[in-house]
C-alpha cells in the first residue's frame, strides 16, 4: 500500500513538474493590453483627421487646420503626447523623402511621414513597424484641393495605429516597435517606399510590418454588412525570392511558408487567443485587384508585411467627390464608419503587435537532418539569446494543410519526431516563460 501511494506521489509530482516545463498558453499582459482599445478614442481620431478637410499629399502644407501639413503636425502632437508616458523610450519625428515627378506627382515634392518609435528594453536591433496612411484623395488623383475627408481611407488605419502607440507607450518589450503614420500612399506608395527603403540600405532586422488600410466600415456596397471577421492578406513570395532561392522554397513544398506568409499565419493563430469573438480570415495573395497599400514596398524588400482591410468594401464610400447624386451620399465619410469593428480589428492588431515584442526573436540556423533515410524527423538549431527564454515549440502540419497542426515543446534545441519528414512541413518558435511564442521559422536541409 505504502509502495503504491509512493508510485503515486511520484508519477503526480512528474506530471506537475511537466507541466510547469511548459509555459502558459496566454500572457495576461496582452490580453489586458487588448482590453484598453477604445471605441471612444478610435472615432475621435478619425473625426478629427476628416476635419482637416483634405490629407491629399499635394494639398496645403502651411495652413493650421488644413491640408496634410496641418494633419502631419496634430499626428506628432498627439504621438509626443503618448510618448510622455513613455519613461523616455518613445520619440517622434517627421521622416522625409523628396520624391522626383511622376505620373501623380507634377514635381519634386516631399513626402513626410509621420514616426513614433518605442525603443526596446533589450533588443534595439529587434524593430517591428505598424502603419497606416495618413494622406486622401477624392475622384481624381491629382485633385489636391476637394473635400476628402478620408475617413476609412485610411484615417482608420492610422488611428489604429495611433491607438495602439498610446496603449503601448507606457509598457517595455523586448524589441523596438515603430508606429508610422505614412504620406503619399494614394500617389504611389511613396512614404512607405522610402522609409522601407531606408531600412533595407541599413540592414535593419524587419522582423513584421503590419499595414492597416480600410479597416473602419463593416458594411459592403451592396447593403450586406459582416462584422464578424477582417480580412488579412498576405503574398507568398516576394520580388526577392528569384533564381535559386525559388527553386529552393519550391522545391521543399515552401509554395505558403515565405516571410510574409508566415507572419500573417502567426497573427491568425495569436488572435484567435486574444480576440476569440472576432475572426481573422487569411487571403493568400498581395492585395486586391487594381489596389494596394504600403505593405507591398516592405514586402518587396524583403521584409515580412502583410495587410489587414474591412471584410466588405463600399465602392462609393472610397475614392469620391464628397456629393449627393441622385439622392445618394457619395464620400469617404465618417458617418459610414462602424468603430465597433475598427475596435476590433485594433485589437487583433495590438494582440499581434505586443505578442511579436514580447516575444523570442526568431530562432536562428534551424535544420531539418536529412543524413540518411529514416521514418523519423530531428531538427537542430541555435539556443536563443533571451535570459526568459522557456523553450521552443517545434510545429508541424500536413503539406497540404494551410494552418500549423500539431506542437510539441521541448528546452533542448534538438528534437526527434516519430514522423515521416516527407510528408510534414515543420517550424520552430522560441517560447518564453510567458508564454510569448515568436515567428514560426521553417528548417534548411542540414547533413
Amino acid at each position: 500500500m505504502k509502495q503504491t501511494l509512493k508510485v503515486a506521489l511520484v508519477c503526480a509530482a512528474t506530471a506537475i513538474s511537466t507541466a510547469l516545463a511548459q509555459p502558459p498558453a496566454k500572457n495576461p499582459h496582452i490580453a489586458a493590453l487588448v482590453q484598453e482599445v477604445s471605441q471612444g478614442n478610435l472615432k475621435a481620431l478619425v473625426d478629427r483627421l476628416a476635419k482637416f478637410g483634405t490629407r491629399h499629399t499635394l494639398s496645403d502644407t502651411v495652413s493650421p487646420d488644413r491640408g496634410i501639413g496641418a494633419a502631419r503636425r496634430w499626428i506628432a502632437s498627439e504621438f509626443s503626447r503618448y510618448a510622455e508616458t513613455s519613461g523616455g523610450r518613445m520619440s517622434v519625428e517627421f521622416h522625409e523623402t523628396v520624391v522626383p515627378p511622376s505620373g501623380r506627382v507634377p514635381s519634386p515634392t516631399a513626402v513626410v511621414n509621420v514616426v513614433a518609435t518605442l525603443r526596446s528594453r533589450t533588443f534595439l536591433d529587434r524593430l517591428l513597424v505598424i502603419g497606416g496612411h495618413y494622406d486622401s484623395r477624392a475622384g481624381n488623383p491629382m485633385d489636391m484641393t476637394s473635400d476628402a475627408p478620408g475617413a476609412n481611407d485610411d484615417g482608420s488605419g492610422t488611428a489604429v495605429v495611433m491607438e495602439l502607440a498610446r496603449i503601448m507607450a507606457p509598457h517595455e518589450f523586448d524589441a523596438t516597435v515603430v508606429f508610422i503614420a505614412f504620406a503619399g500612399e494614394e500617389q504611389g506608395l511613396l512614404g512607405a517606399a522610402g522609409w522601407a527603403g531606408m531600412a533595407s540600405q541599413h540592414s535593419w532586422s524587419v522582423e513584421a510590418m503590419l499595414n492597416n488600410d480600410i479597416v473602419g466600415s463593416s458594411r459592403g456596397g451592396d447593403g450586406v454588412a459582416e462584422n464578424r471577421y477582417v480580412r488579412l492578406f498576405s503574398e507568398a513570395f516576394s520580388p526577392l525570392d528569384t533564381g535559386s532561392v525559388f527553386r529552393f522554397r519550391n522545391g521543399l513544398g515552401l509554395e505558403n511558408d515565405g516571410p510574409s506568409r508566415s507572419l500573417a499565419r502567426w497573427i491568425d493563430e495569436t488572435a484567435a487567443m486574444y480576440v476569440p469573438a472576432f475572426d481573422v480570415k487569411m487571403i493568400n495573395r498581395r492585395d486586391r485587384f487594381l489596389r494596394g497599400g504600403d505593405h507591398s514596398a516592405f514586402h518587396a524588400r524583403g521584409f515580412p508585411a502583410v495587410r489587414f482591410s474591412v471584410a466588405r468594401e463600399n465602392y462609393d464610400w472610397q475614392h469620391q467627390n464628397v456629393r449627393v447624386e441622385n439622392g445618394k451620399q457619395y464620400g469617404d465619410l465618417a458617418q459610414f464608419m462602424d468603430f465597433a469593428y475598427c475596435a476590433n480589428v485594433a485589437r487583433v492588431n495590438l494582440a499581434a503587435l505586443a505578442g511579436l515584442a514580447l516575444a523570442p526573436s526568431p530562432s536562428e540556423s534551424v535544420g531539418i537532418v536529412t543524413s540518411n533515410l529514416e521514418y523519423k524527423t530531428t531538427l537542430r538549431w541555435n539556443r536563443g539569446r533571451e535570459t526568459d527564454l522557456a523553450g521552443y515549440f517545434v510545429r508541424y502540419r500536413e503539406t497540404t494543410s494551410p494552418v500549423w497542426q500539431y506542437k510539441e515543446f521541448v528546452t533542448d534545441t534538438t528534437m526527434t519526431l516519430n514522423v515521416l519528414k516527407d510528408d510534414y512541413v515543420f517550424g520552430v518558435q522560441g517560447v518564453d516563460r510567458e508564454g510569448n511564442a515568436g515567428l514560426i521559422v521553417t528548417p534548411r536541409p542540414v547533413r
